[in-house]
């Protein structure tokens, strides 16, 4: 059982940025890989980005490539979300999901469980 909780979520200008984390409870964190999903308004929820259990693997979605970064302290049992160069679409709910499948998977089907979410909005 895990359970996650996400934080560092709030209102930016476009073009600046935020760091979300997402504290996880549990002494198996390390066994699982960790993602992250959002869900506008109106919209399903979509991926984000993942990363392995080990942290030498992501994946990202193409809207977020080169300027979000997925990293994770096993340590800390904690990963994080670090989103540059924030544009009004990505205003959402973010959530923070844990997978014991294998690492890569962009479907919210493949991820165990998950955190309440953090709202981020993006004023242009």
């Amino acid at each position: 059982q895990v359970q996650l909780v996400e934080s560092g979520g709030g209102l930016v200008q476009a073009g600046g940025s935020l760091r979300l984390s997402c504290a996880a409870s549990g002494r198996t964190f390390n066994f699982y890989n960790m993602g992250w999903f959002r869900q506008a308004p109106g919209k399903e929820r979509e991926f984000v980005a993942t990363i392995s259990w080990s942290g030498t693997s992501t994946r990202y979605a193409d809207s977020v490539k080169g300027r979000f970064t997925i990293s994770r302290d096993n340590a800390k049992n904690t990963v994080y979300l670090q989103m540059n160069s924030l544009k009004p679409e990505d205003t959402a709910v973010y959530y923070c999901a844990a997978s014991n499948c294998g690492f890569g998977s962009t479907s919210s089907l493949n991820y165990n469980y998950w955190g309440q979410g953090t709202q981020v909005t993006v004023s242009s």
